[in-house]
């Protein structure tokens, strides 16, 4: 929360806060209220006192992720903007950045020098054996064109990669989302085994959400997640009353959720009984959650991205304590994290990279704090690094914009490009495609998945030609590629009519299964040979009407492609 009590000064730089600040805080905190209730399209809800994952795996089904690496994300949230010039110092323009924060600088017998240029200070000291091993690389300068001060609106677009974000308007889906979507077209019908994401905290955050769902399992606080690590039990409500009105189809809901959560719930647990922490950590809620991850990962859970937060980084007071405390807190558990997973030798197939909605401002403001800027430092952990950097070239403290912010001189979406097609050998045309047509323009972190070479890059990203032959006639199913390019989404030409548009590449047999929510098949909408082009499918019709009110799910079989998305019927 911001300090209601901070003075501001009338100068340019010093405490110079945009407007609406503190009722951006109350509007935050109502969206991310709604969000957690499942209103605002954030796939999750809460089932008593716990926030679960609407789209949590079937019990009768499960699905095999197609990754083709074994590598781990660890994404980072510091929630509520970290300061980059706390994080690292730059050497070469000391003396601009302590004329600039006189009250709050950190002196330089606290400034550990990791290179001539730059450091950190001597309270992140549990990084420096980590910077020496070739384990700590940091971004410089990362951000992007007109960045929001906005806590909300910079969150969604860290989240969404959507520049055009303002306020509440903005693309609904997350970056990670759009990747798990392609990763698993059929997820409603068919979840992966494992969890394809776990996320503590942040319930207002879009990184996961996809068109249809949400592919996170979320719990709201550390204390939440531990709790079913340790029992593998979730939320009971098998007593949930049921009739045949909507109430009763909105419970029979509810009751699925809980249902399928309870899988999940049991993965976790076992994987928690398998691994052990063999390292002793903080007693901390950061530390307490790289612990438990420590153990996931090495109980083989298969989750291959994990999300955690730590917040208080909004420091417009008081910023050399509470940062002080909260890096400290970060370097200690990072350095215990990569240790104990070292054990299982695991240390160097997990990376783990820092976020935050934006940086703060070059110059002190009159509470020994420094308001919201623009461009901060990214943190990458983990041996995959092969070596520890400075990576990029670090803003000028001299040239700073009316209000005393860095520039940014490395785009967010570079960062993520190179995490997805470098580290979780993501094929590229489809990176660009989930950061929304970003051409690719990857930053040597230490890693190669693609065979790029750094730093002269040469590729054509456009999308490879589909074939638009039909099925041979000896019956042999269509190319692959060519199914991948079908188009199909539901939609309702009036109000009590659903219809499914399905658009064909190639001329195949197309089967179209119902599923109520909880998973059971209630009929056949389709079912025959479809021509190349477009079709719309009216699903009351082919049901012959005997569909009641609720939510369903369509899966769509096309050869060996499977494709599902929710609809509502009225």
């Amino acid at each position: 929360m911001c300090d209601t009590h901070h003075t501001h000064d009338t100068t340019p730089h010093k405490g110079l806060e945009h407007d609406g600040h503190d009722q951006e805080h109350k509007t935050w905190s109502r969206r991310s209220f709604i969000q957690a209730l499942g209103i605002a399209g954030s796939g999750s809800m809460f089932l008593g006192s716990n926030l679960v994952s609407a789209s949590a795996p079937s019990p009768f089904t499960s699905a095999i992720a197609d990754a083709e690496t074994d590598n781990i994300l660890i994404l980072i949230r510091l929630s509520g903007g970290n300061d980059g010039l706390s994080t690292v110092i730059p050497i070469q323009q000391y003396d601009t950045y302590a004329n600039a924060r006189p009250n709050i600088y950190i002196p330089e017998s606290k400034v550990l020098k990791l290179t001539d240029d730059f450091g950190v200070p001597t309270y992140m000291n549990a990084l420096e054996p980590m910077w020496g091993e070739g384990r700590f690389k940091a971004a410089h300068g990362v951000g992007y064109e007109n960045q929001s001060l906005s806590h909300f609106t910079g969150s969604d677009i860290y989240a969404n990669t959507d520049l055009t974000t303002t306020g509440f308007s903005g693309l609904n889906t997350g970056w990670m989302g759009r990747h798990f979507e392609q990763c698993y077209p059929d997820y409603l019908i068919n979840p992966p085994e494992a969890p394809a994401a776990i996320q503590i905290g942040n319930l207002s955050n879009l990184v996961f959400q996809g068109e249809e769902t949400n592919y996170a399992f979320v719990t709201n606080n550390i204390d939440q997640l531990e709790e079913i690590a340790q029992t593998g039990f979730f939320y009971d409500i098998e007593n949930a009353p049921f009739d045949n009105c909507m109430y009763g189809d909105q419970l029979r809901f509810l009751r699925g959720v809980a249902n399928t959560t309870y899988e999940y719930a049991g993965k976790i647990h076992e994987a928690y009984e398998r691994g052990q922490n063999q390292v002793e950590y903080q007693d901390n809620g950061f530390a307490r959650q790289l612990a438990l991850l420590a153990r996931l990962i090495k109980g083989n859970l298969g989750t291959k991205v994990y999300m955690i937060s730590m917040g208080g980084f909004d420091t417009h007071g008081n910023q050399p304590l509470a940062h002080e405390r909260l890096m400290t807190n970060l370097s200690i558990a990072v350095q215990n994290f990569y240790d104990d997973i070292a054990f299982t030798q695991q240390d160097d197939k997990v990376l783990s990279m820092t976020f935050s909605e934006f940086g703060r401002r070059i110059f002190e403001n009159g509470s020994n704090g420094t308001d919201h800027g623009k461009a901060a430092p990214t943190l990458f952990f983990g041996s995959g690094l092969n070596g520890s950097a400075f990576v990029g070239d670090h803003p000028s403290l001299d040239n700073p914009n009316g209000r005393g912010n860095l520039e940014y001189t490395m785009d967010f979406r570079d960062l993520y490009a190179t995490v997805l097609a470098e580290w979780l050998c993501v094929p590229i045309p489809l990176v660009e495609q989930h950061l929304l047509e970003h051409p690719y323009n990857p930053i040597n972190l230490g890693f190669n998945c693609s065979g790029t070479e750094f730093p002269d890059i040469a590729m054509d990203s456009d999308p490879p030609t589909l074939p638009d032959t039909p099925p041979s006639p000896d019956g042999m199913d269509p190319d692959p590629d060519a199914l991948a390019a079908i188009v199909h989404r539901p939609y309702y030409p009036t109000e009590n009519t659903p219809h499914i548009y399905l658009e064909m590449p190639v001329a195949a047999h197309v089967d179209i299964q119902l599923y109520n929510i909880l998973g059971q098949n209630v009929g056949t909408v389709f079912n025959e040979m479809m021509l190349e082009g477009s079709a719309e499918i009216n699903i009351r019709d082919r049901m012959r009407d005997s569909l009641s009110t609720g939510k369903y799910i369509y899966q769509i079989r096309v050869g060996e492609e499977r494709m599902s998305k929710s609809v509502m019927l009225m």
